[in-house]
């Protein structure tokens, strides 16, 4: 074989074995199941009510920040269904407002509409995180591109809540948000 075949057949393998690799450690290797029995129980209709103060980054597809943001959110619930408002303010000025519809379901499960997001997203509380997979399309502004979203949030002690989010397009991570959430007092 001449060197640009061996080149070629070893740029497929690190490829394909970074691709492995990422389904099974980091992020996507996660599962609800890696968190049941810890504390504290993330209760969403504790934890995610009333006013709420949201603020995060965005990165892009080269891991630097690409947007900050600021977001004032309002959840209430009645049983095991909610709403929750939130109205983004980006650093570039543009702003941005979602309304979930979200239900809690038998076993830990949670089902989540918005308009802008395809289909119905799903997800699981499991001890202290929440996990929340949906496809959210991308304002006309920014493309208008479907995005593969994967919501992990934390709950710490304090009751305040870590979001980290990826974005991905064909399997590809495009963006990753980082973000706080913490009741208003």
């Amino acid at each position: 074989m001449d060197t640009t075949l061996y080149i070629l057949l070893g740029a497929v393998l690190l490829l394909g074995g970074a691709l492995v690799a990422g389904r099974l450690v980091g992020f996507r290797a996660q599962r609800p199941a890696d968190y049941a029995g810890q504390g504290p129980q993330f209760d969403l209709r504790e934890h995610l009510t009333g006013p709420i103060l949201c603020e995060g980054v965005i990165y892009g597809p080269l891991g630097r920040v690409s947007s900050r943001f600021v977001a004032d959110m309002e959840a209430s619930w009645d049983g095991d269904t909610g709403t929750m408002t939130e109205h983004f303010r980006y650093d570039s000025g543009a702003t941005q407002t979602r309304q979930w519809q979200l239900t809690l379901t038998d076993g830990g499960g949670i089902k989540a509409t918005a308009a802008d997001v395809e289909g119905v997203g799903e997800g699981w509380v499991s001890g202290p995180t929440v996990l929340l997979r949906y496809r959210i399309r991308l304002p006309e502004n920014a493309g208008g591109h479907v995005l593969d979203t994967t919501d992990w949030m934390y709950l710490c002690d304090n009751g305040t809540v870590i979001n980290r989010s990826q974005f991905r397009k064909f399997g590809i991570k495009v963006a990753e948000l980082v973000a706080t959430m913490r009741r208003k007092d």
